[in-house]
């Protein structure tokens, strides 16, 4: 079985824009990602339902006019720093089964911070487990994460803070950790980003 590396290829995928220097590509998808999540930001409701046709719809609002595969699972297997993620026939089910699981029980509102940080863990972290975009799932998973948070009267999770290496270190431990169902790790990462409150 192959795997492709995922986010850290020296040359730029093929694009729609025709762009060969991958600073440029990552310019493209850092601006499509901005302006995704203020279109879906101003659109959110609160009874928004946060389900897999949502995320597909992130990733492809973010990343339609950089690719063709945009809003679409990824067709080939990846592996980032000897970590394989699971395999891409199986991601319709296993994305079916994140949805029925995870994301269908999710409530209206949060009563608390606490109750906050412990549903977006978990979907973060099996989001970014599950991987299920060639390319732009930590943003996807990020962006989701905030729309999360603002739709409960909140702000967007400083991310900013993981650009630290230890601190990235961690929130890349949690992923894996999630693929054991283990969500505390990333709890107490999401914790340590939740922005303040208003």
């Amino acid at each position: 079985m192959k795997y492709a590396s995922s986010g850290d290829e020296e040359e730029a995928l093929p694009n729609l824009l025709g762009l060969s220097s991958l600073a440029e590509v990552q310019q493209a998808e850092t601006e499509g990602f901005l302006l995704a999540e203020q279109s879906l930001l101003n659109e959110l409701r609160e009874d928004e339902v946060f389900d897999v046709a949502y995320i597909q719809e992130i990733h492809r609002r973010a990343l339609g006019r950089v690719y063709g595969f945009a809003g679409r699972y990824r067709t080939v297997n990846l592996s980032k720093g000897g970590f394989a993620f699971p395999a891409a026939l199986h991601l319709p089910k296993n994305m079916a089964d994140f949805e029925q699981e995870m994301l269908r029980p999710l409530p209206h509102s949060w009563p608390d911070a606490t109750s906050l940080v412990r549903d977006v863990a978990r979907v973060h972290a099996e989001l970014l487990f599950l991987h299920p975009f060639r390319e732009g799932n930590g943003r996807t998973a990020r962006v989701l994460a905030n729309l999360m948070a603002y739709k409960n009267g909140s702000t967007s999770f400083q991310w900013e803070a993981l650009a630290e290496p230890e601190r990235f270190n961690l929130y890349v431990q949690a992923v894996q950790a999630a693929g054991l169902l283990r969500y505390e790790p990333m709890q107490a990462v999401i914790a340590s980003v939740l922005p303040p409150s208003p």
